[in-house]
């Protein structure tokens, strides 16, 4: 399994948003420029996140966008099913129940399932919170005084 560069990106700018939206809105352009992303494809991104909801659009000169909900209530879960869909590691995993006429034969199948199950569990319980939380602990990390 490989996270696209939309998927990767999108989990950014909700990161930047999250950081640098607690008071103003944040422009495309300003994000775009502090994450090193084309402004173009950033538009795409944050269409799609705006029409699920994720994202709320603010018209006029202090324009811009913003979290539609805090950053605790976002897993990296939701926001990379969002833009990359399904997380499973095989196509056999994808519908609620298997569609797979080996399914019942297959010798990997547990495997792929505990793949499946350990990475849900792991995206589904680290909130954008938490990296927002981690990001500023890494920059404070950086912050000598002389």
């Amino acid at each position: 399994m490989k996270i696209s560069t939309k998927g990767r990106y999108s989990l950014r700018l909700m990161l930047d948003i999250a950081m640098h939206g607690k008071d103003k809105n944040v422009s495309i352009r300003d994000a775009a420029k502090r994450q090193n992303i084309s402004t173009k494809y950033l538009e795409q991104i944050v269409s799609m996140l705006v029409r699920v909801g994720y994202l709320k659009s603010i018209r006029g000169a202090q324009g811009g966008y913003r979290l539609a909900k805090s950053p605790a209530e976002y897993t990296v879960g939701d926001i990379l099913r969002i833009s990359e869909g399904s997380l499973a590691p095989v196509s056999c995993l994808e519908d609620e129940v298997n569609q797979c006429g080996r399914h019942s034969l297959c010798p990997t199948i547990k495997f792929w399932e505990g793949l499946y199950k350990t990475v849900n569990e792991y995206v589904d319980n680290v909130t954008l919170e938490d990296l927002v939380n981690e990001a500023v602990k890494e920059n404070e990390s950086f912050d000598f005084c002389i």
